[in-house]
């Protein structure tokens, strides 16, 4: 984690790590609070771990706000998505 210093700059980023094209208008869409999340790397980190979740379509994280928003074909487990952030060395915030 970069601990976003003022050198980092990277507190704007955005990633999407979408594997296939999600149409919002199926599926369920999540939105978690992450911390730790600080820079694009982290992103990186966090959004490539739970897009391996089975049936998670895309997963858009937000690093100004510290959040993911991960589409899947239906709702997921709260404690997968939270063991998964938590293997990628980060927390979801209750």
């Amino acid at each position: 984690m970069c601990g976003n210093d003022s050198s980092c700059g990277c507190g704007t980023v955005t990633i999407d790590s979408a594997r296939a094209a999600a149409d919002s208008s199926t599926g369920a869409r999540s939105t978690y609070q992450v911390s730790g999340m600080t820079c694009g790397g982290c992103a990186e980190k966090v959004t490539g771990h739970v897009s391996e979740i089975a049936g998670v379509t895309d997963v858009q994280a937000d690093v100004a706000t510290g959040t993911i928003t991960v589409l899947s074909d239906n709702p997921l487990d709260t404690a997968e998505v939270r063991a998964v952030v938590q293997r990628a060395g980060y927390q979801l915030v209750d």
